[in-house]
């Protein structure tokens, strides 16, 4: 096997600069997401609008672990499909220069399988590639495919598509007059 450097990625504070990659503070000023449910630890790859490629290390310490199942922990697979979704989130979201006052939404979940446990020790490397990137004036919609291996062994894939939206869409007055979310 030839090692190679990975590609250049944007710096996600300084958009002009380049890293081989992010890290986890790298990714708390991208994603929203935060413990419990944050669930990539490290982006290894990123080319822009095309692919990326995350790490989620999983530990016997995540919450889930205590119900599902007690003996016998097995991470659920819908979580796997939110660290795929998140993985793809990060990519896009580095698109975006305003992305404090942007929420990404599920759109649609497609072809979703699981073909082994991933339990506490694994580390799932997630890889998301970009299959259709829409951008209309204040909305961006993308379909991404994403793959999760453990060891190299596939352990799930679905097809996720999502939009970023303005956080204020959705919200409407509260009952004492501020905004909340419409839900």
């Amino acid at each position: 096997m030839i090692e190679s450097t990975p590609p250049a990625v944007v710096d996600a504070v300084a958009p002009n600069a380049t890293k081989t990659g992010l890290d986890i503070h790298d990714i708390l000023k991208i994603l929203p997401h935060r413990y419990p449910f944050l669930l990539i630890d490290r982006v290894l790859e990123l080319k822009r609008k095309e692919r990326i490629v995350a790490i989620k290390n999983v530990t016997i310490n995540e919450p889930f672990f205590n119900g599902h199942f007690p003996g016998l922990p097995i991470m659920p697979g819908v979580l796997i499909v939110e660290a795929i979704a998140q993985a793809g989130g990060a990519l896009l979201l580095t698109e975006v220069e305003d992305r404090t006052d942007k929420v990404m939404v599920f759109t649609g979940i497609e072809r979703a399988k699981f073909r082994r446990p991933v339990s506490p020790g694994d580390q799932l490397r997630i890889e998301v590639e970009v299959k259709g990137w829409r951008a209309i004036a204040r909305m961006i919609a993308v379909r991404m495919q994403g793959i999760a291996y453990v060891d190299g062994k596939k352990v799930a894939e679905a097809m996720v598509s999502c939009q970023l939206i303005d956080s204020s869409r959705g919200r409407g007055p509260a009952p004492d007059g501020a905004g909340a979310a419409a839900e």
